[in-house]
């Protein structure tokens, strides 16, 4: 993540505030799978590909921190671990679209990773590169995580969130959540969003 990365929309996320109106989003998700019945709001047993304990890899996108000033790791890591989630792999990488990608591929290579959140580098500024260097990899687009995350965050930063280019998808059968740098931005998409829905998306993603 860029110094500019905190500015502007990512790093306005200083108090945490929530838009009640995100419903929209989440309802879209879930009726995108409902024709075909795998999701979670179809006919069928909704539950039964989730998995309650996940392996997940954690990637700060930054040119200024190092492992040991990655706050905003540490909280992606505290809320996951809270959820009784394992934390398989961790790195720290430049803002440079080779890192991103190739560790991204890495990660979702392992067998011991169910799940990726990468933090940094979804701004607006040159070098914000996590979502050029991540979208190649998916398989399948999640475009409702990117929604309800602005939706969520826009009673916090107003208008600024269209700043904010978080987003998520399917690669190689491992979900990935891109975050935003701040420390607030990734409470709150890791709070509100991915501990709701990981081990759904996981356990849907990986069926063979």
């Amino acid at each position: 993540m860029t110094g500019n990365d905190d500015t502007v929309a990512e790093g306005d996320h200083d108090q945490h505030t929530h838009d009640q109106s995100g419903g929209a989003e989440h309802n879209d998700l879930g009726h995108a799978h409902e024709q075909s019945g795998d999701d979670g709001h179809g006919h069928h047993d909704h539950h039964a590909h989730d998995l309650d304990t996940l392996g997940v890899a954690v990637l700060t996108v930054s040119s200024t921190r190092t492992r040991a000033e990655d706050t905003a790791g540490d909280v992606i890591v505290a809320v996951l671990e809270s959820e009784g989630h394992e934390i398989v792999t961790r790195d720290v990488v430049q803002d440079a679209y080779d890192n991103v990608q190739g560790t991204v591929d890495r990660f979702v290579g392992r067998s011991d990773v169910d799940a990726v959140v990468t933090t940094g580098g979804t701004g607006v500024t040159p070098d914000d590169v996590t979502v050029e260097a991540v979208e190649p990899l998916f398989e399948k687009r999640l475009p409702g995580f990117g929604e309800l995350f602005r939706r969520l965050s826009y009673e916090e930063i107003g208008t600024r969130a269209i700043a904010t280019r978080a987003t998520a998808g399917i690669a190689d059968g491992v979900p990935v959540f891109c975050l935003p740098g701040s420390e607030s931005a990734v409470r709150l998409g890791t709070e509100e969003i991915i501990v709701e829905v990981v081990g759904h998306l996981s356990g849907l993603a990986g069926q063979a």
